[in-house]
């Protein structure tokens, strides 16, 4: 975790709507659709870019983690995504998958 990322401060001292050992998931502050939730892993990387820099283990454990939260959510129908650069849409640089459904 680095002091001066936004995400770093969020999973230390956020309001988690779910959280297991090393990842947590939040509400969005600026929702896309009725259900907007990030997934946070602890670890401190800047984009799926570095994806490779986890452990297999560890990648497997947060994308287990991204559907459950889905399901905690009632979720059935719903969309995963990772912004990857700016001109993507990152704006802040600590991976980070957004769970967006809700829609009617």
């Amino acid at each position: 975790m680095t002091e001066s990322c936004l995400f770093c401060r969020l999973y230390r001292d956020g309001d988690h709507v779910a959280a297991t050992e090393g990842f947590v998931a939040i509400r969005d502050i600026n929702p896309q659709a009725p259900v907007h939730l990030l997934v946070l892993p602890e670890r401190h990387i800047d984009s799926f870019r570095e994806i490779g820099e986890l452990p297999p283990d560890e990648t497997k454990r947060m994308l287990e983690f991204v559907a459950d939260v889905a399901a905690r959510e009632g979720l059935t129908d719903y969309r995963v995504a990772v912004n990857v650069g700016p001109s993507a849409g990152q704006t802040v640089f600590h991976l980070h998958w957004h769970i967006k459904g809700g829609w009617s």
